[in-house]
């Protein structure tokens, strides 16, 4: 379809070349250019393509492939890349602040390109620069400057060896000594070393370590955060009594130096406490403003929500690249047909739009989550360092919490099957390691352990909603309600458990409006189950750790996994029903909103059935109908929907995912000869 275009926003999105994907192109139903302005706006777009095209005119960013480099030259160019981001300065901090969500941008667009350049931007910036910030107090300010020019590079040291998820039981100690007003890092044994932490391995030369903080007269006052200097920033030769070590190649993300670390009495000043949850005076007496040790223990903990927050995001856009180099390969390639004279693109192919297109709509409704969560993260944020000690503020903070604790899961689960599906999709050329499609796959792996395991996550958040329903049925509280209203439905839980399918055609299920209903009664449903499941197990003598074991695999992580779908459904839903999407915008945003909110409730059909929700095959039937009724709409929409989501070509780096569609054998020797390293 041809653009309505004028003016900047047009200048901003060039046509894209002709080449075989031209005739998908033309049968597009809507305008590509129009939906990509809805989505991101002139200022975002502005932002991206000064971002690509910075990347793409720096011989530094030119493309060398991790089989080509040795492990050390790859390290070696990320810290250099990453050095150089920052020099260019491309995201202002005024402008950060004016404008958070540019942030996120500005992240994916460099995942997009390598995410080992993009972490470690985040490990240094984000995760050890906010947690200085969050956790910390004015005498700390001094080294956010040097963190933004890279006089120091940091990391984040919580996981240990024997103790990862489990961080109360974390074994590095931090004893003061009141006489030479210090703390005293130490590792008791090489079980307790600080273990996987991105950037300690070769770079970092600060730390905010986590250690079980002990005053003089030998109590413990739990987990505390210390700023402690693990290198000297000129020469990177450790400090005195630590030893640091890296940990070697990973399946994925080897651009960055994950490390462990030992300290044998390693003293800091007093003032390297991060003191804004728990301080220790000059004598030696501990104070802290929390008279709740479980509420100080979530605060310090704090800043890893919005690592987990990122990750939602990272596990996108690695999908997004995937289902971009997917379709586009299967929009041109062509296989069997009709006669044998006369071939099709695998696109036209049922089967490979049931693999493919699902996914190409959760990018959509995942990418419109990721935002909005971000957005609650930062609005919390704001609260926190307003000192906001309101009873909406704590709500909030318990909510957002259940919310990012489902969330990295969906997200990166959603990716790692999709990533792989896409793999299979392209057959033998969806292996050649130049089609990046294996690179996708195992740099997003990790998201599915790091910043807390995912099933021990799911149980955040299945805990919340138990606690909600206990608070309703034990104590009589009411209403059930939120700052976000994530949980408001639930106010209504036994009129919706009494509630049926009813959907009297095929027409009538498309329309994300009726998965919508279903999942509300699949959470009450799931809700209710869980909590007579904890009770029943209590009653049969298990105490509470016990039943709470015995009570995840069929109740709690689905019902955690479900109130998340249903979360991510409901914003799509409302985002692509809102009055100000354009006219010509409605169909397809509603398709896609119908497709992901059909496809992800499908894989509870067995629950909708066993707790009477559906009943007869024509209930199954008419949703699978609909998802493959669906997926038939949105087939000659796909080339366009990708062209929305793709960057250009250099970034997405792949021969067979190319924005002309052309996948000669040329394309593939031309990759292969022309890798070039930065002097």
């Amino acid at each position: 379809m041809a653009s309505p275009l004028e003016g900047g926003a047009d200048a901003l999105l060039l046509d894209l070349p002709r080449g075989p994907l031209q005739a998908y192109r033309a049968r597009a139903s809507f305008c590509w250019k129009e939906l990509v302005l809805f989505l991101e706006g002139e200022d975002v777009l502005r932002l991206k393509k000064t971002i690509f095209s910075t990347l793409e005119n720096d011989p530094l960013f030119a493309r060398s492939h991790e089989e080509d480099i040795s492990l050390d030259r790859y390290r070696e160019l990320s810290f250099l890349r990453c050095k150089r981001i920052i020099e260019y300065n491309l995201l202002p901090l005024e402008d950060m602040v004016a404008n958070p969500l540019w942030f996120q941008v500005f992240t994916n667009c460099l995942g997009m390109y390598d995410w080992s350049l993009a972490i470690r931007l985040l490990l240094n910036m984000v995760t050890f620069g906010l947690a200085i910030y969050n956790l910390g107090s004015e005498r700390h300010l001094k080294y956010l400057p040097k963190i933004f020019n890279m006089e120091i590079f940091g990391c984040f040291a919580v996981t240990e060896l024997s103790h990862g998820s489990n961080a109360k039981a974390i074994r590095t100690t931090a004893h003061y000594d009141p006489i030479t007003q210090e703390f005293i890092i130490h590792s008791p044994d090489f079980e307790a070393a600080k273990f996987w932490v991105g950037n300690m391995g070769k770079t970092a030369t600060h730390a905010v370590v986590f250690a079980q903080l002990y005053t003089p007269e030998g109590q413990c006052h739990g987990l505390h955060p210390f700023v402690v200097q693990i290198r000297n920033p000129k020469t990177l030769l450790p400090m005195p009594g630590v030893m640091i070590g890296d940990m070697g190649k990973k399946l994925g993300l080897n651009g960055i130096d994950n490390g462990f670390a030992m300290f044998h009495k390693v003293r800091i000043p007093r003032q390297d406490l991060l003191n804004r949850n728990g301080e220790v005076t000059l004598e030696g007496t501990y104070v802290t403003p929390f008279k709740d040790d479980r509420q100080r223990f979530g605060a310090s903990l704090g800043t890893l929500s919005m690592g987990r927050v990122a990750i939602v995001g990272m596990s996108t856009v690695n999908l997004k690249l995937a289902v971009s180099i997917a379709l586009r390969f299967s929009a041109t390639r062509c296989q069997f047909g009709p006669s044998d004279e006369e071939e099709v693109p695998v696109l036209e192919y049922q089967m490979q739009q049931w693999r493919l297109l699902p996914y190409l709509a959760a990018v959509y409704a995942l990418d419109h989550f990721s935002k909005s969560l971000f957005l609650d993260l930062v609005d919390l944020q704001q609260g926190l360092m307003g000192k906001d000690q309101s009873a909406r503020q704590a709500e909030l903070g318990r909510e957002i919490h259940a919310l990012v604790s489902a969330s990295k899961p969906l997200a990166s689960w959603t990716a790692q099957k999709g990533i792989q599906e896409c793999r299979e999709a392209c057959g033998g050329h969806g292996y050649l390691a130049v089609n990046r499609l294996g690179d996708l796959r195992n740099d997003n792996d990790p998201n599915c352990t790091y910043e807390g395991d995912n099933n021990i996550l799911l149980q955040q958040t299945s805990s919340y909603l138990l606690s909600l329903l206990a608070s309703r049925i034990e104590r009589k509280r009411h209403p059930t309600k939120s700052p976000l209203k994530t949980v408001d439905f639930l106010e209504a839980y036994p009129e919706i458990l009494g509630q049926r399918f009813s959907c009297p055609s095929i027409n009538s299920c498309l329309d994300s409006s009726v998965p919508l209903a279903a999942y509300e009664w699949l959470v009450c449903y799931l809700l209710l189950e869980s909590y007579q499941k904890l009770n029943e197990e209590k009653r049969s003598g298990r105490n509470d750790f016990e039943a709470r074991n015995n009570s995840q695999v069929y109740y709690c992580r689905p019902l955690a996994l479900a109130f998340l779908e249903l979360t991510v459904v409901r914003r799509f839903h409302e985002y692509t029903h809102q009055p100000s999407v354009p006219p010509p915008l409605r169909a397809i945003l509603g398709r896609l909103s119908a497709l992901y909110a059909l496809w992800t409730l499908s894989q509870h059909m067995a629950l909708l059935y066993q707790g009477g929700y559906f009943s007869g095959e024509e209930a199954g039937k008419m949703i699978q109908n609909a998802i493959l009724t669906l997926c038939s709409q949105l087939k000659d929409d796909a080339v366009a929907l990708v062209d929305v989501i793709a960057p250009p070509d250099f970034v997405l780096d792949s021969p067979i995912g190319r924005a002309d569609g052309e996948v000669s054998p040329p394309v593939f020797l031309e990759k292969r000869t022309h890798v070039k390293l930065s002097p």
